[in-house]
């Protein structure tokens, strides 16, 4: 599961997540990807489905690259606890996302099989997804 070796503060704030993205949100890397169209929270456990449903459906060929890391700590108080008492004891990580940012990239393989391969990666996600071609792609350059 993805987490930060290291962290500065044990516990963060919720904070607010408003407006687009302003970075990660161009192909940098693959010529295909998916970009979110709404905010939430990714779990660290969400982005590695997502991960493997996109390498098994591609057998191995062509890269991948995951453009969000979870490196936001999250809390839970344990069940049954009286109010008050100081913030819970850190949960899991996510990755806070905002419409328009780039979650995952591939490369290497023909359309079809990155476009399948992104939707099934879709489906392990909490947000609604957009399939995104670089801008230059020549499906005729085959691969």
């Amino acid at each position: 599961m993805l987490q930060p070796k290291k962290t500065r503060y044990r516990r963060s704030q919720k904070g607010r997540m408003r407006g687009n993205a302003q970075r990660g949100n161009q192909l940098a890397f693959g010529s295909f990807g998916i970009k979110t169209l709404e905010s939430k929270w990714i779990t660290g456990r969400q982005i590695e489905a997502a991960r493997i449903a996109v390498t098994r459906y591609m057998q191995r060929q062509g890269q991948v690259w995951i453009r969000i890391f979870p490196d936001k700590p999250i809390t839970k108080k344990p069940a049954e606890v009286r109010m008050g008492k100081g913030k819970g004891n850190p949960e899991g990580y996510v990755a806070p996302v905002t419409p328009g940012r780039i979650i995952i990239e591939l490369e290497g393989v023909p359309f079809d099989v990155a476009k399948e391969a992104l939707r099934l990666a879709a489906q392990k996600l909490p947000v609604t997804t957009k399939f995104v071609v670089r801008r230059d792609y020549d499906p005729t350059q085959n691969v």
